[in-house]
């Protein structure tokens, strides 16, 4: 029986999924609900997601500052993921009131404007213990390559960079993907990023960011690669 995983990239219509079987590409997938592709993925070993899963009661998370550290002229794409209470807050304007008081540091509306995402990954994340779990994908591309990325995942170099890595750890991306190839690239290349340390999840090779990983009310909060 083959070994099968997932990665899912969030975007800016739903989610765009990425399925390896024994480490090669074996499909692309479209949902709206991040629940849609869970549904569908009967036989995955693990998925992952590239959106933050646990947060702590009243401090900033060490697995964000551990990723972004080590990713130079990249570290821009991981954001700090404030405590509980704050996504807990029914408008922006509480809850980066609420930031403030607990951390010392106010919300971006970048972040605030994953909190539909966020949410349903987390509520998916409690209720399927061992099913998902954290990824991000810039930390999966720095750790194919040996070293951060030189180039942005939206310009023509940087993805020329990310599909050429992704190949060389024996994920080929077709040029024809379906529906999912109506995806932006970059959401694509990502949810492959994510399959990748799927795969490495589920074999037992994974590292992550903090290692060991927090510990909060019995969850692991880290982001593996």
């Amino acid at each position: 029986m083959s070994l099968h995983v997932i990665g899912v990239d969030a975007y800016a219509l739903g989610w765009v999924g990425v399925e390896l079987r024994d480490g090669g590409f074996g499909r692309a997938m479209l949902a709206s609900t991040l629940y849609e592709i869970v549904a569908g993925s009967s036989g995955a070993a693990v998925i992952g997601v590239d959106i933050p899963l646990g947060m702590l009661p009243d401090r900033w998370r060490a697995a964000d500052t551990l990723a972004a550290d080590q990713l130079g002229p990249r570290r821009g794409s991981v954001f700090r993921v404030p405590p509980r209470a704050v996504w807990q807050e029914g408008d922006f304007a509480a809850a980066n009131r609420l930031c403030r008081e607990l951390t010392g540091a106010g919300l971006s509306r970048q972040s605030w404007a994953m909190r539909p995402k966020l949410l349903e990954a987390n509520a998916i994340w409690e209720r399927h213990p061992g099913l998902l779990f954290e990824a991000h994908p810039e930390v999966s591309f720095r750790q194919m390559a040996g070293e951060p990325l030189a180039y942005a995942k939206k310009t023509w170099t940087g993805q020329a960079r990310r599909r050429q890595l992704l190949a060389r750890h024996g994920i080929v991306l077709p040029d024809q993907l379906g529906p999912a190839g109506q995806a932006p690239p970059d959401d694509i290349l990502d949810a492959a990023a994510v399959a990748w340390s799927a795969h490495r999840m589920a074999t037992g090779a994974a590292q992550s960011h903090p290692s060991p990983p927090e510990e909060n009310e019995g969850s692991r909060i880290a982001i593996w690669y």
